[in-house]
């Protein structure tokens, strides 16, 4: 992960802060979410070797699809993806999933040396869900899971970006 990219994501989730939240209709154009990801925000709170870490989500949402692109670091070389997802529910609440980004224990994605990043695209979305998103994004988290983790090891709440 370059730290351009990085830096890249934080400066969209803050301006996110200082975006307008009023909701809008999903067909207006690309609606783009963002979120910082950490082991802390699991309910429960991620305790073990894959607590160290970090990441950031981007969700841009357009013509009923979604693309996802996450970067993860900080993590034990050899940690595997076995699901990344949308879920609703606020802080500190634990969700069902109702956005998959494909990713599988049949399908994982390694992070070999403990950092990663990856792109998704083409997700499709069912429109009252995407509405529901932006009528409160808040309300809703995206996290990545792991064996040693199943209920996942980094979450972040969804901001409005755009």
């Amino acid at each position: 992960m370059t730290r351009w990219a990085w830096i890249a994501l934080v400066s969209c989730a803050l301006a996110a802060g200082c975006g307008d939240d009023n909701p809008t209709s999903p067909s207006a154009g690309p609606l783009v979410f963002s979120a910082i990801l950490s082991p802390a925000n699991e309910v429960p709170a991620v305790g073990n070797a894959e607590s160290g870490g970090r990441g950031a989500v981007q969700v841009t949402i357009a013509g009923g699809t979604a693309d996802f692109y996450y970067q993860l670091s900080g993590f034990p070389g050899g940690t595997t993806i076995v699901g990344a997802h949308i879920h609703p529910a606020p802080a500190g609440v634990n969700g069902p999933v109702i956005i998959s980004t494909g990713v599988t224990a049949a399908s994982p994605l390694a992070l070999s040396n403990g950092t990663g990043e990856f792109r998704v695209s083409g997700v499709p979305v069912d429109a009252a869900f995407v509405q529901a998103i932006v009528n409160n994004p808040a309300a809703y988290y995206f996290n990545v899971h792991s064996p040693l983790n199943p209920g996942g090891f980094a979450r972040g709440q969804l901001t409005r970006v755009q």
